[in-house]
């Protein structure tokens, strides 16, 4: 089954333009991870970042935890750009897609 992260996040002050490099470059980095699935990035209204990346499996999800570069920008998170984090990692148990027919 599929690995679901879901990470949430408010940055501090004066940091988006350093922080969204660094997002950018981590988003084409995990595009290009074997085994990923998708990404979803969110933004609520009082702040708090919502990203939801999906992997084919927990090794998929571990490689990418574990990716050097990836690693570096947890610690410069830490360091620099979250005043605050959450992340949960998930196995999903159920998933259904539907998608309406084209009107004609």
């Amino acid at each position: 089954m599929t690995i679901v992260t879901v990470f949430r996040s408010r940055l501090r002050s004066g940091v988006d333009e350093a922080y969204g490099e660094v997002a950018e470059e981590m988003s084409r980095l995990v595009h290009l991870m074997d085994g990923f699935v998708d990404v979803k990035f969110y933004t609520s209204s009082d702040g708090e970042r919502v990203t939801i990346v999906r992997f084919r499996d927990k090794e998929t999800q571990r490689a990418w935890a574990e990716l050097p570069e990836h690693v570096a920008a947890q610690r410069r998170g830490r360091d620099e750009f979250y005043s605050w984090y959450d992340i949960s990692v998930s196995e999903e148990t159920y998933q259904r897609s539907f998608v309406a027919p084209a009107s004609s």
